[in-house]
């Protein structure tokens, strides 16, 4: 199958000045695709297919390792960043993964992005002993450090979030009818659970739960069904291309309902503009990192922080689109285990690492977020807050949520 992406971003120094950078060091022990000028950094993303609304995230990745190797790198060694698409497809994210590891020798692997692509990579990552580090999915599966010690996730997972729209239902409409859409698979599954999970003996109120296949053109047919069906609560948990269509038709045929946005398809600029901002008025959603279109965040040294590296590393980027702040924040946490493995960058001490955060953030979660990892613990971050768009924009309201579900 024809390569779509590669980007290579090692910005190699002469031999002679690089090591003369490097200061005398306890014993140095490296896995694959690392030296003492470079390391080498797998990515898989959808550039193209039913989800090239993401490929923005690999994008900026890109770009925020540019920045990182122009400020020299992690304790001296630049990144070679190896980003593949895959187009949305477990088939080609297995084919392009194991070029990754098997021909470009890659150390890790970092966030790819997807629950159906990453669950067809995650046990061919498990077997080789590779690190499938801050994957770009919220299922709860990715938090399984006995049965899969090489694999962790970031984002909060979905079943936490469907407990959270639970409670937010059963305060607001809790007589209501709820109707669900949702990705056939462990993605949309988790949503689903979730939700069932926190209504608890008033599960029964989900009285539709319609799936969509990535590969349907639309998701209007399911829309229509809820209306026709009595809901007077819809939640979507699309991901974008879907997430707007179901917006977009709920206006066309004059539905209102109590609309319920999942974290994986708030962006503004990949969900709402599509969609028309004026057709996501009073729709309800949940965030963990900031929104770039909220003006709150203007005088924020980190969303200042954000704003000069997208000018200046990514100026075609949309900083209306949260995968643009998603992206750079998975860098900044991987930076950090890199720093932390010193000259240990063999893949076992990056696992350990990655395993050893502690109250870490990065510069775009919400304030009163933080990462925090164990050996027994592999989901990142655990915490998220409510918001309502107007219109135009996201206004958080509550406090801070938590509500991890197990794993």
């Amino acid at each position: 199958m024809k390569e779509i992406t590669r980007r290579s971003i090692l910005a190699a120094a002469p031999a002679a000045l690089a090591l003369a950078a490097i200061p005398a060091r306890a014993a140095k022990n490296y896995g694959p695709g690392v030296t003492d000028t470079e390391i080498k950094i797998g990515n898989t993303g959808p550039y193209s297919g039913p989800a090239s609304s993401y490929g923005t995230i690999a994008k900026s990745e890109a770009a925020y390792f540019r920045l990182v190797n122009d400020e020299g790198g992690v304790n001296g060694r630049k990144i070679d960043f190896i980003s593949y698409d895959d187009a949305y497809s477990p088939p080609k994210t297995v084919e392009q993964v194991r070029k990754l590891v098997e021909q470009d020798g890659v150390l890790l692997v970092m966030s790819p992005l997807g629950t159906p692509t990453n669950s067809a990579i995650w046990r061919y990552m498990n077997q080789k002993k590779v690190p499938q580090l801050f994957v770009a999915t919220g299922a709860t599966k990715w938090n399984d450090p006995k049965g899969h010690p090489w694999t962790m996730g970031w984002q909060p997972n979905y079943q936490s979030e469907g407990h959270a729209y639970a409670a937010y239902i059963l305060q607001n409409k809790p007589d209501g009818k709820v109707a669900v859409l949702y990705q056939n698979d462990d993605f949309g599954k988790d949503y689903l659970k979730g939700l069932k999970d926190g209504l608890g003996g008033k599960a029964g109120m989900v009285i539709l739960a319609a799936p969509y296949e990535t590969t349907d053109p639309t998701v209007d047919s399911q829309i229509i069904s809820m209306k026709a069906a009595g809901a007077d609560v819809f939640v979507n948990t699309g991901i974008p291309k879907f997430a707007a269509q179901a917006i977009k038709k709920a206006a066309e045929i004059d539905w209102k309902p109590l609309h319920i946005l999942s974290s994986v398809g708030n962006s503004v600029g990949a969900t709402l503009k599509p969609a028309g901002p004026q057709n996501a008025k009073d729709i309800v959603s949940d965030f963990y990192i900031k929104d770039p279109t909220d003006p709150q965040w203007k005088n924020d040294p980190g969303y200042q922080q954000w704003v000069a590296f997208m000018d200046k590393y990514y100026p075609a980027g949309d900083k209306s689109d949260a995968g643009n702040v998603v992206g750079p924040s998975f860098c900044q946490t991987l930076v950090q285990v890199l720093k932390q493995c010193g000259d240990d960058l063999s893949r076992e001490n990056v696992m350990k690492q990655a395993a050893n955060l502690k109250n870490f953030t990065v510069p775009m979660l919400l304030p009163g977020i933080a990462i925090n990892t164990s050996p027994t613990d592999f989901a990142p971050i655990k915490q998220i807050q409510m918001a309502r768009f107007d219109g135009q924009r996201w206004h958080l309201f509550g406090s801070l949520i938590n509500g991890q579900a197990p794993a």
